[in-house]
């Protein structure tokens, strides 16, 4: 079930976060991240300790920060978002470069850009020390529901198979004349798209049955885990950057 896949965010790296369990790496990212939304937005300096929290666990896992930096692009558009926001928002003024900003707008712009960074950033990190079927044997240790899941599951496996597929279609309609540039063609582009939906339910139809067959109850063998799970020893290795990240709130939440 794992095998054949591209891992378009895992990185094949020999690092301690790569080898510790993906349910410690799960619940750490998780809480982390929780600890970063929880801090007060006027206490700058906190972000700055998160950051360097991040920083180190990159290092340790080896990942680069330019790889780190192309794909938090993804937040692009909440980063327009931030920087709106005080041009936007009403209430106090002050003036920058001859330009009113709302102090209001400010903060609440520099809590988007700050929290959404770190949150991005965090689940970067688990994605590239953690493999896809890893994540879904981590949630599954950490009583995840069931049927989340094995949904999960049967779109990792069968994802690539469905592109393969789109990808075919494709080809044959080019072969046949036809080309989606053009917009009185996005006809035959949708039917493509309802095809490739029938095909996939009747894949998955079959699928189904061929596994209910062979004894399929609803959960995935117990070879599928591995082991029994991580020990103490990891747990408290990977509790170690969420309660650094806690203490951190704590003091800026007294200050």
């Amino acid at each position: 079930m794992g095998a054949g896949h591209v891992q378009l965010l895992h990185l094949e790296r020999a690092s301690p976060v790569h080898r510790l369990p993906p349910e410690t790496k799960i619940a750490a990212m998780v809480a982390f991240t929780l600890v970063v939304v929880a801090t007060p937005r006027e206490q700058l300096w906190a972000f700055g300790g998160y950051a360097v929290l991040v920083a180190v666990v990159a290092a340790l896992a080896r990942v680069p920060a330019g790889w780190l930096a192309r794909r938090s692009l993804i937040e692009v558009p909440f980063v327009f978002f931030a920087f709106a926001l005080p041009l936007l928002a009403g209430g106090e003024q002050i003036v920058v470069a001859g330009v009113g900003l709302s102090v209001e707008g400010l903060y609440g712009g520099w809590n988007i850009l700050a929290k959404a960074t770190l949150g991005v950033l965090a689940s970067l990190l688990l994605a590239a020390t953690t493999t896809g079927r890893d994540l879904l044997v981590g949630l599954d240790r950490l009583r995840c529901p069931t049927i989340i899941t094995q949904i999960a599951t049967f779109m990792l496996r069968y994802v690539d198979v469905l592109v393969d597929e789109a990808r075919r279609m494709r080809i044959a309609r080019i072969s046949r004349g036809d080309d989606p540039r053009f917009l009185w063609q996005v006809r035959g582009l949708a039917a493509g798209i309802g095809a490739l939906f029938l095909r996939a339910f009747e894949r998955g139809e079959r699928v189904y049955l061929a596994m209910i067959s062979r004894g399929y109850t609803g959960r995935m063998p117990v070879a599928w885990h591995d082991s029994g799970g991580a020990s103490v020893g990891q747990w408290a290795l990977a509790a170690a950057v969420p309660a650094t990240a806690a203490t951190i709130a704590a003091v800026a939440m007294l200050r």
